[in-house]
């Protein structure tokens, strides 16, 4: 088993994680208390309540992550230096295999912290992508070079060969940042069943962004489009998850700035470059899909504005009402220089509404939010009605029970496949 590959945002292994940090919490408390014993256990929670909170303080003063982590970081942090605290106090005069539990619950503990924070940010899908661990795929020999597109949509010209893959194949690749010079990851690269035979067609082209902070992970996505593949003859589109972080994590507000590098630059040029040379895509942008998640969905939609002969389909699952809407006042003084009229330039409501008539004509645009997710709910409606006005066709969508985690991340990309799929070819209109 590969366990970099292993489910950490939702699933099997947080629930027992959880199940197991409560199931020890009580272990450790029923017992007899000396007042001693009592004191020191109860002084500890606090202390790690208080080491926890001031960690999180720490963070955001130093700016070590280059901005503020949010206020759920600080809950799940004092919560489990609390929990550890209290542990570690309670070996006072404690029998030895109590001792054992108490050392075994620290571990538990932590990494119950970890895995909820994770989950709240819903960023890192596996093992690997949390630690950074990705492996790299092998390109097929004959995958480089785009096409133009097909004369008849793939779905009625493509017949699935004997000996095809059941599922797709995923893993990253180093794209250089000849144009941009940004210090990005190594992207993710998902090539769906149809991409890996003799021959294969040339397939549409998705560039995928994940959210703040996070990796260039494709197990989401991957795990998805294998799910259509496997309903329409192995078709589905070739994705490229890039990285418009870059290593250092920083919310670059999708912008290319001097304090953090030529995000955009990289994403919409050195990306798209590396997949036409690289990867066997339909060289149109009719084909070509620009996507993303929570701080990628925010870059989604701004991209797809600035440069709608570049894309002409936009996937925004749970993004941000604009790159930086998380921390505006920072982004403003980091990324523009104070200079709060070029912010607001850059939202994307404000560059739908200043485009020309008939900018955006022959555009599609998803937008998905989890249904437990109000606030970013409510910024897929706004956004999505300003691109609407615009000219775009939109199709809005939520996510059932899905808050702002890894479910509405798998359920709005679902959602907007769906959608997707027949406009890139891949499968035929809804009837």
């Amino acid at each position: 088993m590969d366990l970099t590959r292993l489910p950490i945002a939702d699933g099997a292994v947080p629930v027992t994680v959880f199940v197991l940090a409560v199931a020890l919490i009580v272990v450790l408390a029923v017992r007899r208390w000396t007042p001693r014993a009592l004191r020191w256990a109860v002084g500890g929670a606090i202390l790690g309540a208080v080491l926890g909170y001031g960690a999180y303080r720490v963070v955001n003063v130093t700016n070590v992550f280059g901005d503020a982590a949010p206020t759920f970081v600080w809950h799940w942090a004092a919560a489990a230096f609390a929990a550890s605290g209290f542990a570690l106090g309670g070996l006072v005069a404690a029998r030895a295999w109590r001792r054992v539990v108490s050392i075994v619950a620290v571990v538990v503990f932590l990494l119950a912290g970890v895995l909820g924070a994770n989950m709240r940010f819903g960023l890192n899908p596996t093992l690997g992508s949390l630690f950074g661990i990705t492996s790299t795929i092998d390109l097929p020999t004959d995958s480089g070079d785009a096409t133009g597109a097909p004369s008849t949509p793939l779905y009625e010209s493509w017949t699935s060969p004997a000996g095809m893959p059941a599922v797709g194949q995923r893993g990253s690749q180093t794209i250089p940042a000849t144009v941009s010079g940004f210090d990005a990851r190594p992207a993710g690269i998902y090539l769906p069943p149809a991409a890996l035979v003799k021959d294969a067609p040339a397939l549409p082209l998705v560039v995928m962004m994940m959210g703040h902070p996070g990796g260039p992970d494709g197990t989401v996505i991957s795990d998805v489009l294998d799910t259509f593949a496997a309903q329409h003859a192995g078709l589905a589109p070739i994705v490229v998850v890039a990285d418009q972080l870059g290593a250092a994590v920083n919310d670059t507000a999708c912008a290319d700035s001097d304090a953090y590098g030529k995000a955009r630059t990289y994403v919409t040029v050195d990306v798209v470059n590396w997949a036409m040379k690289n990867l066997h895509v339909i060289d149109d942008p009719a084909y070509w899909t620009i996507a993303g998640y929570s701080n990628g969905g925010g870059c989604a939609i701004t991209f797809g504005a600035q440069d709608p002969q570049l894309w002409k389909n936009i996937l925004d699952v749970s993004g941000e009402p604009f790159p930086g809407s998380e921390q505006p006042a920072n982004i403003t003084k980091v990324i523009y220089g104070g200079n709060g009229a070029a912010f607001e330039a850059s939202k994307p409501v404000n560059i739908l509404a200043a485009a020309a008539p008939g900018s955006y004509s022959g555009m599609t645009a998803v937008f998905t939010a989890g249904s437990a997710d109000p606030e970013y709910m409510a910024s897929a409606d706004t956004v999505a009605a300003a691109a609407r006005s615009a000219g775009m066709t939109v199709v809005r969508a939520d996510v059932p029970g899905a808050g702002h985690t890894g479910d509405a991340l798998s359920g709005g990309l679902s959602a907007g496949f769906t959608v997707l799929f027949p406009v890139l070819g891949l499968s035929a209109p809804a009837g």
